[in-house]
């Protein structure tokens, strides 16, 4: 498995977790997307460090390109999710249906955005740029987190 192909992967279960939250939140079952949100934001945090603690740092200094490439737009980017992600915390342990639905909409476009870039560019960089290494880095990102 490349490394495109791993974090590919991760983006789309925290867009699935997304979805069920989503959907409890339209059914009306609120502590079951109460749930769903909480693992949608774990997930989506823990993928933003191990970009930002191991995989940005190690294509940095591979690429040559320092921090403030394409690197430091996803770190921006990031920042932004977690802004929005303090709204939606609100809005969901409030049971504001309205607000979380919107906030959840304004965060797919921010994530779907992101993660177009990442996907087309960033990770095909790193699979180029870390190719000899990639096995030993998917295992680790496999128990990042554990």
């Amino acid at each position: 498995m490349t490394i495109k192909d791993f974090m590919t992967s991760k983006h789309r279960e925290c867009d699935h977790l997304l979805t069920q939250a989503e959907d409890f939140l339209e059914s009306g079952e609120f502590d079951e997307a109460l749930c769903k949100y909480a693992a949608f934001k774990n997930e989506t945090l823990l993928h933003f460090t191990m970009e930002e603690e191991y995989l940005f740092p190690m294509l940095e200094e591979k690429s040559g390109m320092g921090s403030m490439g394409p690197t430091n737009v996803m770190r921006m980017e990031h920042a932004q999710a977690k802004s929005l992600f303090e709204k939606m915390d609100e809005a969901y342990s409030t049971k504001d249906k309205e607000r979380a639905f919107s906030l959840g909409e304004s965060m797919n476009i921010l994530l779907q955005q992101h993660n177009l870039k990442e996907e087309q560019m960033l990770y095909t960089m790193m699979n180029s740029a870390l190719a000899e290494d990639a096995q030993e880095i998917v295992q680790k990102l496999q128990n990042y987190g554990n």
